[in-house]
């Protein structure tokens, strides 16, 4: 079986729009997604994303080259039937959440730590009613129940493409704060990456420049880029 990507079997990629949203048609049929269903999205904006996705195709559909498709298509087909593991998924992170668990030594990236950390920890404070204990080492913290449950209503209170993009994003980071942060609209890419990767930043200071660390964090800024654009487009 030949494992080449599709042939592209359209000219034009287009939007329309009816009672159930935003939907792409190509050469005038409408676009279903890969689960069979209505491919619709809440705004023009992510629907004329999406259908600049499908016209800069060549000779091939590359999907990997079509993010925030594929983001949307995981809005409709998956987190619909997945909310409950998905938002229990986000929540669980308060228990071992990057922003939480700091280095006591050395003191300058504890510094460091506290200098990306401690703002995000004090939106979520004052904007969420969000707090979680800050510690030291690896080990998962013992949070108070109330917390997990902010972080539960937190990611349940938003719509399926929102919720897509925040357990994109929390899993990226290592952080529900983090992906809140970028769900909500609080952190561009840069502001998300880089609170993201304090501690490789330190790494990479300390030893010089590592070729597949910095192939993984361009990976990681790129990844970030598509989520914010997604949830921009959201409006």
């Amino acid at each position: 079986m030949s494992a080449d990507p599709p042939k592209r079997f359209y000219k034009e990629a287009g939007i329309f729009d009816d009672a159930a949203g935003f939907g792409i048609a190509l050469d005038g049929k409408p676009v279903k997604t890969p689960g069979g269903g209505d491919f619709r999205m809440p705004t023009r904006t992510l629907a004329k994303a999406c259908a600049g996705e499908w016209a800069a195709q060549g000779a091939r559909i590359q999907p990997q080259s079509m993010p925030l498709t594929q983001f949307a298509f995981a809005a409709i087909d998956h987190t619909p039937g997945r909310r409950g593991a998905l938002v229990a998924h986000v929540a669980k992170y308060g228990e071992t959440d990057l922003c939480c668990h700091r280095a006591e030594t050395p003191a300058a990236l504890a510094a460091r730590q506290a200098a990306a950390w401690d703002p995000l920890l004090a939106w979520a404070s004052a904007d969420l009613g969000l707090n979680l204990p800050v510690v030291t080492g690896l080990l998962a913290a013992k949070v108070d129940p109330q917390a997990i449950n902010v972080l539960s209503d937190s990611a349940n209170a938003l719509d399926d493409f929102r919720l897509t993009a925040l357990a994109h994003a929390t899993d990226l980071a290592g952080s529900a704060l983090i992906g809140l942060a970028v769900a909500r609209g609080k952190f561009d890419a840069a502001q998300a990456w880089c609170a993201s990767t304090v501690d490789d930043a330190w790494s990479l200071d300390q030893w010089g420049e590592d070729g597949q660390a910095r192939a993984r964090l361009d990976a990681m800024r790129a990844e970030f880029e598509t989520i914010v654009r997604f949830v921009a487009a959201l409006g």
